[in-house]
């Protein structure tokens, strides 16, 4: 698609929603959230077939979707990754390259409308009921979780805390739900009418408010060790975010880096994790 399309398009999308939302509220900010949780990217690519073929291990049906999930076995502990939005298990190749020379045994999975998995959405609740049955299946004692997958991670062990898990990961993972919805408005150009219908519209469906949706406030009683990544110039989800958690979340570790990008696949931020696993 040209990008002066890529540009316009969330535009017109917006401007849509400023007229409808004076007729009906509640229409404007449905079209609003399905626009928001609709997934268009993150499909398994040419180049990562082969990788994420020979490690198909089992496909599990999971609120009316088939999510696939994968095994590189190993004699040590099992260690669960939780990719981020429009990715899959893909991006985890080089680390997943380092946890196998140091022997772990490794699961991953494609989020829902991601991989080979099927679905058209995503939400963070919904990917935490996928994570939560992934982590009573294969009782992990370690999770990893980039971006949206580390958020996810975090709001699920505040809901399900999980004995079977000792330490947790994120790599540059957003907190603050308000603050994505405000890009999310930014983005699209719709009005404080718009923005408000879609807030009540969160609250009603999921019995929790924008501003509580933090994930500081989700660590606040987490009693896991914790090693946070990321980069000060990360452009996807700020760099306060991890220090806020951090600040909240006392068996924490926070590495900050610059320049590393938003993904952080470098050999040393993998180091960083293998040795965090077996410290």
């Amino acid at each position: 698609m040209p990008v002066f399309l890529q540009k316009f398009i969330p535009k017109l999308i917006g401007f849509y929603l400023n007229v409808l939302v004076w007729f009906s509220p509640k229409k404007a900010a449905k079209k609003a959230f399905l626009v928001f949780i609709k997934v268009r990217k993150g499909r398994v690519l040419p180049n990562q077939k082969t990788f994420l073929d020979n490690a198909k291990l089992e496909v599990l049906s999971l609120d009316k979707n088939d999510i696939q999930v994968y095994n590189w076995p190993g004699n040590k502990e099992t260690v669960l990754l939780v990719h981020g939005w429009e990715s899959n298990t893909w991006r985890w190749h080089k680390l997943i390259e380092k946890l196998q020379k140091a022997g772990y045994n490794i699961v991953a999975f494609d989020a829902p409308a991601h991989g080979y998995s099927s679905g058209g959405n995503l939400h963070v609740p919904l990917y935490a009921d996928t994570v939560q049955h992934m982590l009573t299946k294969y009782r992990p004692k370690t999770v990893i979780g980039h971006s949206m997958g580390g958020m996810t991670v975090l709001y699920n062990e505040s809901l399900n805390p999980n004995k079977t898990i000792e330490k947790i990961v994120t790599i540059g993972s957003p907190s603050e739900f308000h603050e994505i919805l405000s890009h999310y408005k930014d983005l699209l150009g719709f009005n404080g009418r718009v923005l408000k219908a879609l807030k009540s519209l969160v609250y009603n469906k999921f019995k929790f408010t924008v501003e509580e949706f933090s994930s500081s406030k989700f660590v606040e009683n987490n009693q896991k060790k914790g090693l946070l990544f990321h980069d000060k110039f990360d452009k996807i989800a700020p760099y306060h975010a991890s220090v806020d958690v951090h600040k909240h979340w006392k068996g924490s570790e926070l590495v900050s880096t610059e320049g590393l990008g938003h993904s952080m696949h470098q050999d040393g931020v993998n180091e960083k994790i293998i040795s965090f696993l077996e410290g």
